[in-house]
């Protein structure tokens, strides 16, 4: 069942997740640790669900949706699901854009024109099997998994503060600019529109239809999810200490853009060859969300709405949706405003996270779709428990911004 666990894990090192661990390393240091590491086990309770729904129901979440609710809440939750996703591909254009920028010299806006143009990568997968596309991915991923190990070893780590920041403490609550970041790690780390992705690829794994294939099926693809986002912790932790490690210990506490890392880099660590793998690390994960939200788009509009179109078409659909802000808020901030616009595509996500959660949960606990599989009460708990939390920091954050 190896396999669809890596395709939604790039979803969780995209250049959205850079921008937040960046700024939350270089700010907090190591503070902000703890957040990633839970983010990334909800991030795994949830992506269990979503595989549990698709093997035991043989349906995506959307279609699961749109066969329980009316047609009103079914309208609005494939409406946020579509912001999600258009959220995403923003910090998916920008990421690219930014490491053109910083590896070719092009000009931001020239780097997003060019980004326009993946739809090109989209066309030539044409016809392939999901195979093919997982073994591109998992190439991507190792790309970015030995770049930072690279950057790492380059850097240097204080161990034993990266240890005391992986335990929670209630700074977050008491900075608002803390909670702003921890928000958009958590927005970075669970994205919605990666549990409907989920229900619907685990589907593409040939499985017998007794209780016992069943329930080998959950338990390989649950390892097979563990192992992919733990992968994706590994690279959203190396991202957020080489921050604290590299700014945050040397006085420069602002780095707050993605470039101006990747500027700073050279001088603190003493070579180029530091920034040179940054800059190539980045382009892979600008590009290797591009499959996904592809996919995760078509899956949302075929499940909610009956209405299926071609993968290319679907991509130009969400890409040009995504390239209208990215430009408008380039030209409107400038080349300084990209960390901004990235951590704020991650609070969009996190906004819409509960309006994924909230229906997942409740199929998955429904002994009427879910069978014997259904959730238990230690897992409804945990689940609603999740829940409760990320709309309590999700409304904590707007009243914050309103004041």
């Amino acid at each position: 069942m190896a396999g669809p666990g890596l395709l939604v894990s790039v979803g969780y090192m995209d250049p959205g997740n850079w921008a937040t661990d960046i700024a939350a390393g270089s700010q907090f240091g190591y503070a902000l640790l703890w957040v990633v590491l839970l983010s990334s086990l909800t991030a795994i309770l949830l992506q269990t669900l979503s595989l549990r729904l698709g093997l035991v129901a043989q349906k995506d979440l959307a279609r699961a949706c749109r066969d329980r609710y009316g047609p009103r809440v079914n309208r609005s939750l494939w409406l946020m699901a579509e912001v999600a996703i258009v959220a995403c591909d923003v910090a998916e254009v920008l990421g690219s854009a930014l490491a053109l920028h910083l590896l070719f010299g092009v000009s931001l806006l020239t780097g997003i024109a060019i980004t326009a143009f993946d739809t090109v990568i989209v066309l030539g997968l044409q016809g392939k099997g999901f195979r093919q596309v997982e073994a591109i991915v998992l190439g991507l991923i190792l790309t970015i998994s030995a770049c930072f190990a690279i950057e790492l070893a380059l850097v240097g780590l204080d161990w034993a503060a990266a240890a005391r920041g992986l335990v929670p403490h209630g700074n977050v609550v008491s900075d608002p600019q803390a909670l702003l970041l921890a928000i958009g790690i958590l927005g970075a780390t669970v994205m919605p529109h990666n549990l409907y992705l989920h229900s619907s690829i685990v589907q593409t794994r040939h499985i017998a239809s007794d209780e016992h294939g069943r329930r080998d099926a959950i338990r390989l693809s649950t390892l097979d999810t563990i192992v992919s986002l733990a992968l994706a912790l590994l690279v959203n932790a190396a991202i957020l200490m080489l921050a604290a490690s590299a700014f945050h210990s040397t006085g420069h506490r602002q780095v707050t853009e993605i470039q101006d890392a990747y500027h700073l880099l050279d001088p603190l660590v003493g070579g180029t060859l530091a920034s040179l793998v940054f800059g190539v690390a980045l382009l892979a994960a600008g590009q290797s969300s591009t499959f996904t939200g592809t996919i995760a788009g078509q899956i949302v509009m075929e499940g909610f709405l009956d209405l299926k179109i071609p993968c290319w078409q679907r991509r130009l659909i969400t890409r040009s949706l995504a390239l209208l802000p990215a430009f408008g808020g380039v030209l409107w901030l400038g080349d300084a405003g990209v960390g901004k616009l990235l951590v704020g595509s991650q609070v969009v996500l996190s906004l819409q996270l509960p309006f994924a959660i909230w229906p997942l949960v409740r199929l998955t606990s429904d002994p009427a779709m879910m069978g014997r599989f259904a959730n238990g009460p230690w897992l409804k708990s945990a689940a609603w428990s999740l829940f409760a939390v990320i709309s309590g920091a999700n409304l904590w954050l707007l009243g914050t911004l309103v004041r």
